[in-house]
């Protein structure tokens, strides 16, 4: 008879995926902004924050950015902040990727660490989701005070990162 080892091993499986965000954040991308795509001209901006359809953000986690390589004074983030906060959910100045990160690391922290008391804990590895490498660091330091043992990688194949001492 053939034994499945990995099977009758008890072994929790994480996968990081878990704590991405369920939603999508709403963008605002100062570069639709910018004169010929170099420039921020206030009265111009200013104009065309009027003539914004913000019904796109209401009730939206919104991400300010720039993703042209332009300078932007600190001051048109800002004014794009008074428009947005009585609409949306949340703001933050970040990236797609920073938002991810940020996003995840608020779910680690609210995770039920009972959950993997004195258990043996894989933290899945490869995937179809970049998971930044803070990520990692984030889950294994919630994990360390509680679980007996953590691995990186899949159940049937495992780098073991640390076993509690008896």
């Amino acid at each position: 008879m053939i034994q499945n080892k990995v099977a009758e091993s008890e072994l929790i499986t994480l996968d990081l995926k878990t704590f991405l965000p369920a939603e999508q954040p709403a963008l605002f991308d100062l570069k639709d902004y910018l004169f010929k795509g170099l420039i921020l001209k206030e009265k111009d901006y200013r104009e065309a924050l009027l003539k914004t359809d913000w019904k796109r953000f209401e009730k939206k986690e919104v991400l300010i950015f720039c993703s042209a390589d332009a300078i932007v004074p600190v001051w048109a983030y800002m004014l794009a902040v008074v428009y947005l906060q009585p609409i949306a959910k949340a703001i933050y100045f970040n990236n797609e990727e920073s938002w991810k990160e940020i996003k995840m690391m608020e779910g680690i922290s609210q995770t039920n660490t009972e959950l993997f008391k004195d258990k043996r804990v894989v933290i899945k590895g490869c995937g179809d989701e970049k998971i930044t490498d803070a990520v990692y660091v984030e889950i294994t330091k919630t994990l360390l005070p509680v679980a007996k043992s953590i691995m990186y990688g899949e159940p049937c194949s495992t780098v073991p990162i640390y076993k509690k001492k008896q």
